[in-house]
């Protein structure tokens, strides 16, 4: 993050806590308290208490305000729905129980069931991002048990997961409620996974489901609820779930995830879009995100911050504890510090052991670097990394600054648009390319005349000295750019441990002295994040995918750029 965003985001907060400082005078105008008493509870503590709230919450709150003047808040629903809650037995420490609503669910669920229009519910898409020990898998449960008894005739609530064992912890509470209310088994068919209705009227049910489940066609949903989908590595599951939900009038998506170490997975990205819609750079009324984190400056080993980022702290989770864990972290290492900041903050992180550049690494050393704004066009080197199926392709331009000693690489990432349907990986490359990241070209396959075109523009902007090459998969675009005039500057880069050996310790090195930058661009931080240092028995070392399926075409075509600026005599 450069100092120029973390500027504007402190800017951010200090904006809504003056918005919310004046909102707090005339609260009594939204008569929240007519709704329930808990909601503006809430709403009073976040906007009467800024340094205990980080920037996202807050703007909820701001959010949650302006769509209460835009849409009024249908408390009838609201009501409804807290009944419903607080009337159903939920697991704890002495078996099952019931809860009332704390605070800051109340307002989770005005924020779902209050805002309504023509006579269709206007939020779709509800994001909880909150540490461990909220219990928000157990509050979510109550959603598919609303839509089970309450909603369609037809209703199809799912629960889904990275994976059986963790579909299942929300799908055992449902169990569990329904179980209590429905003792004898006369209303609803219960088994291990899934719950059906035996009214004549009505055959609506629930369902645990998992990305590897044998079949997932023919569905109909009408809720779905992820859980812990920062730690999924595809959104296939959560693609296939949601694309089903077309014909349903009042379709509810549910995200309920704490924070990981798998960045180069779907929700980091969608955690930036979410962040975007409650920053105002986007409008999307259908969307409720409440994010729980510390703010840009908050020290991580300070009891503030963490009672900033655990709103049931007390609850349902001691300060003792966070405490304790905190002390364990200390004590034990990168691995359990890794685990308490992911988990207990709700920050991603990385254990820095696992990588060679890290994604967070990746990311500090990112710079905006508008091709367009290159004068004088400078000499530079250009790398190529073709896929071989439907994935995206790459395009580096290295340049060095005489001056100051710097390479900066601006990689451009291709992918064909006729396969984005049905891709494990779709809902993340279109926000890509939406944000202009991601180049989509016509077609079901790459298209290399618009990597050649690219290249061509590039001679444009800079002194294109070397343009390397895979010799073993790139004969086509090769043919193209010599027939195009560039066969003098081709040069063909073997793939092979000993020819990466010297870019990987360069760039290394200029990565962690501040001499070498990349374009801004979350591709890099995704290709970074799924590389891996590998190394043969003569001690010569190449970046490798951490899986067959990941991508790291940025990572390579990077150093293939540095390859050829080691090679290259004038």
């Amino acid at each position: 993050m450069t100092e120029e965003e973390k500027d504007r985001l402190r800017q951010a907060k200090t904006d809504v806590s003056a918005q919310l400082a004046e909102v707090l005078g005339r609260l009594g105008d939204y008569r929240l308290v007519e709704v329930d008493e808990r909601l503006q509870c809430y709403v009073e503590e976040v906007a009467g208490n800024p340094d205990g709230h980080n920037l996202y919450e807050q703007l909820a709150v701001m959010r949650f305000l302006r769509m209460a003047d835009k849409y009024g808040i249908n408390a009838t629903e609201v009501h409804r729905f807290f009944t419903l809650y607080e009337n159903l037995y939920f697991p704890g420490k002495t078996g099952l129980q019931r809860y009332r609503l704390t605070p800051v669910q109340a307002f989770q669920f005005a924020s779902i069931y209050g805002f309504w229009n023509n006579g269709h519910r206007v939020v779709r898409e509800a994001v909880l991002f909150v540490p461990r020990k909220f219990s928000k898998t157990t509050s979510s449960a109550s959603l598919a048990i609303d839509d089970l008894l309450f909603g369609d005739a037809n209703a199809e609530s799912y629960t889904g997961a990275n994976s059986n064992d963790q579909a299942k912890k929300c799908f055992d509470v449902i169990r569990g409620c329904m179980r209590k209310l429905d003792p004898k088994g006369r209303r609803y068919t219960i088994n291990e996974q899934t719950i059906k209705s035996k009214r004549k009227d009505r055959n609506a049910f629930a369902q645990c489901l998992t990305a590897n489940a044998r079949t997932k066609d023919g569905l109909n949903a009408s809720t779905v609820i992820m859980d812990e989908f920062s730690q999924a590595r595809d959104n296939s599951l959560l693609t296939v779930l949601t694309t089903s939900m077309g014909v349903r009038e009042n379709p509810l998506t549910v995200i309920i995830t704490t924070a990981s170490d798998v960045f180069e997975g779907p929700f980091y990205e969608m955690l930036q879009g979410y962040k975007s819609v409650l920053m105002g750079e986007f409008e999307d009324d259908s969307l409720f995100a409440h994010i729980f984190e510390p703010d840009l400056d908050d020290p991580e080993d300070s009891e503030a911050t963490w009672l900033k980022v655990q709103p049931h702290m007390g609850v349902t989770v001691s300060l003792d504890f966070y405490r304790q864990e905190y002390k364990n972290a200390v004590r034990n290492g990168s691995a359990a510090m890794l685990a308490f900041r992911t988990k207990l903050l709700n920050v991603y992180s990385e254990n820095q052991q696992r990588s060679w550049i890290s994604s967070t690494l990746a990311r500090s050393i990112a710079r905006p670097m508008p091709l367009d704004a290159i004068k004088g066009r400078p000499d530079a080197m250009v790398a190529i990394d073709l896929s071989e199926s439907d994935d995206f392709s790459a395009v580096t331009v290295g340049i060095y600054d005489y001056d100051r000693k710097n390479f900066n690489f601006h990689t451009a990432y291709f992918f064909p648009e006729g396969a984005l349907p049905g891709h494990p990986n779709e809902r993340m490359y279109r926000v890509w390319a939406e944000k202009g990241y991601l180049i989509l070209t016509a077609g079901d396959v790459i298209d290399y005349r618009a990597i050649v075109d690219y290249v061509l523009y590039l001679n444009k902007v800079v002194r294109i000295l070397g343009i390397g090459y895979d010799p073993y998969k790139s004969l086509e675009v090769v043919n193209m750019l010599a027939a195009s005039g560039a066969d003098n500057v081709l040069a063909g880069v073997r793939q092979t441990y000993g020819n990466f050996t010297a870019p990987v310790e360069s760039f290394e090195h200029g990565a962690k002295t501040g001499h070498i930058f990349i374009n801004d661009n979350p591709i890099n931080y995704y290709c970074f994040g799924n590389a891996v240092l590998d190394s043969d028995k003569l001690e010569n070392c190449k970046p490798i995918k951490r899986t067959q399926t990941q991508k790291i075409d940025g990572v390579i075509t990077k150093l293939m750029c540095l390859r050829l600026f080691i090679d290259y005599t004038r």
